[in-house]
């Protein structure tokens, strides 16, 4: 009788029994030290608690996160009083993470760290939401110092053949625009490639292009991140997900719309930290910013900013919220989205799925007393007349509106159903805005105005010097040169500049006539509030920015032709002033003689 032997068989059996004994050993170890013991080879390690702790140092420490819920990071360890495994937890709850932490085997551990290779740059957790790792971000931003270094770091991506690179990319991407503190990034397909492009100070800039199989998988990732539907390619869709930087959570919003080569793909980036800028620091003149200051300390009333997308509205807006916040008062926003987190403030998020609009949500806040309201943007009839209802009643409000300049925010809330006879009686201030970019103080060259300029630079300035008491020097102006400083666009940062209407007896009188923009202009003018364009003017020849520029965001031939037929303020003095005409005298006919009577 023969007997086989299965040496695969026994070998495996050896093998169970060996990790078996390791685990035991382990359970042991843990009621020596007092540690909870858990075997993780039943257990799905969970990438967003792996990433917390880059690989090399979890395999050094011989740790490794393996289960998140909310702050809370449970951490699996081999020798808890190893020095090296205590200096990984420590790491974690110097960012605030509360850490629970368990004895494992080695076998569980290599497990783990087994999960690291899923792991890229950039890591999609759930459908919303985009986690970059704390570490490999502060990597990228030492390594980003011009658009060329965020071209070489897509192109090194692109070219890698492995199943995670996109999610890389993407991170990649994302990281790039925030170090450049784009506003947004724009992927746009052609024939046979595809574009991307970031638009930095308000211009869009080519980083490069890439193929199209790329930009497929790179779309499929994108909508699955944003919430949109992966079949639908012949209709425009928006959603929106977050990057966790720094624990701070950084929102961007996704529209996708149809072209002939593919669905064009912008994110808007929504960084906290752009928005959150000092009222000091907008670039408000001086005239202007003591009118602010007098009309948002006012107890009620409206204050309405008007402007393109992208002229920094929003900005202005936080920025008197700021001023405004106290504790003794109480502060509720509306916005779409919450784009930077106030503290002491209620700022709720509009949800049109969930019937949550800018109407319903000002109509629910109204129910909550508050003294100050902010509605992100005036839209439709419904939201105009509850803004201004609440402006009536005690409450001070701010809010947005999309019309080219302060005088069209009245013939636009007409429009919108709102009575004139009430709306000036509403509003404290109509303020519009626009940003310019800053020329690069690296590489700025002072020169002399050029000719074909001169003529619409002296009308301006002749303008603003009727207006106000200025000194100006007439002779040079700023040109943008470009350098490494300004990823050689000559420009870097950008300021605001302002103009508004406020209300007086000659407004209030225009206005319940159904007024034209340059009716306000004309009824507006003894105010001798800087436009745009004058505002502009004085920024450039101040040096901050250049003609062009101010060219490119305000027309200048408006500007000249918009008071042509208005009267100066001089003028306007000297028929105020001028003694009324005196009536002529009248001869009174000489009295006329009795005719005879007639027989």
């Amino acid at each position: 009788m023969s007997v086989s032997f299965n040496e695969d068989k026994q070998n495996k059996k050896v093998e169970e029994l060996r990790q078996k004994e390791e685990e035991q050993v382990a359970q042991i170890l843990s009621q020596k030290y007092g540690v909870k013991y858990i075997d993780l080879s039943g257990i799905s390690i969970n990438t967003d608690a792996l990433r917390l702790i880059p690989e090399d140092v979890a395999r050094k420490s011989y740790v490794a996160a393996f289960r998140i819920v909310g702050k809370k990071v449970f951490v699996a360890v081999y020798s808890p009083q190893k020095e090296e495994t205590q200096a990984a937890i420590k790491s974690l709850e110097d960012k605030e993470y509360s850490t629970e932490v368990y004895m494992v085997s080695r076998q569980s551990l290599e497990k783990a760290w087994s999960r690291y290779k899923d792991l890229s740059f950039a890591m999609e957790t759930k459908a919303g939401t985009l986690d970059i790792s704390n570490e490999e971000v502060e990597k990228f931003l030492e390594q980003v110092k011009s658009i060329e270094d965020i071209k070489n770091l897509v192109e090194e991506s692109v070219k890698v053949q492995r199943v995670y690179r996109i999610s890389k990319l993407i991170g990649i991407i994302v990281a790039g625009a925030l170090s450049t503190k784009a506003s947004d990034i724009h992927i746009e397909p052609e024939e046979g490639f595809a574009r991307l492009r970031y638009r930095l100070d308000g211009v869009l800039v080519d980083i490069l292009n890439f193929d199209s199989e790329t930009y497929e998988l790179l779309l499929s990732r994108v909508k699955l991140l944003s919430n949109l539907k992966l079949n639908i390619k012949e209709n425009a869709q928006d959603g929106r997900f977050s990057v966790k930087i720094y624990n701070d959570d950084i929102e961007i919003r996704t529209s996708t719309l149809p072209g002939s080569y593919g669905e064009s793909v912008v994110l808007r980036v929504l960084d906290p930290k752009s928005i959150a800028m000092p009222l000091e620091e907008l670039g408000i003149p001086e005239k202007l910013m003591k009118i602010f200051m007098r009309e948002i300390e006012k107890p009620n009333g409206m204050i309405l900013t008007t402007g393109p997308t992208g002229s920094g509205k929003t900005t202005t807006l936080y920025a008197f919220l700021k001023r405004v916040s106290t504790s003794e008062i109480k502060i509720i926003t509306i916005e779409d989205p919450v784009e930077y987190h106030l503290p002491g403030i209620v700022q709720t998020q509009t949800d049109n799925e969930k019937g949550y609009t800018f109407a319903s949500g000002l109509r629910s806040t109204l129910r909550q007393d508050p003294d100050v309201i902010m509605v992100g943007e005036i839209r439709d009839g419904e939201t105009a007349s509850i803004a201004i209802q609440a402006a009536l009643t005690g409450h001070l409000v701010f809010s947005t509106l999309h019309t080219n300049n302060a005088a069209g925010a009245f013939p636009r809330l007409i429009d919108l159903g709102v009575n004139p006879k009430i709306l000036t009686s509403a509003i404290n201030v109509a303020i519009a805005q626009r940003l310019l970019r800053k020329v690069c103080t690296h590489c700025a060259k002072k020169v002399p105005i050029p000719e074909n300029k001169k003529e619409v630079v002296k009308i301006i300035i002749d303008k603003i010097k009727k207006k106000e008491e200025a000194v100006l020097q007439e002779n040079e102006v700023m040109e943008a040169v470009g350098c490494k400083e300004c990823n050689n666009t000559g420009y870097k940062g950008r300021v605001g500049i302002y103009e508004a209407i406020t209300i007086d007896k000659a407004i209030e009188q225009i206005v319940t006539e159904n007024p034209s923009e340059r009716d306000i202009m004309k009824a507006a003018q003894p105010q001798h509030i800087l436009t745009l364009g004058e505002d502009g003017m004085q920024k450039v020849l101040a040096g901050v920015t250049t003609i062009d520029e101010l060219e490119r965001v305000v027309d200048l031939s408006l500007e000249i032709d918009r008071d042509e037929d208005l009267a100066t303020p001089a003028e306007i003095k000297e028929n105020f002033d001028a003694p009324l005409p005196e009536a002529e005298a009248i001869t009174p006919p000489p009295p006329e003689e009795p005719k005879p009577e007639t027989l």
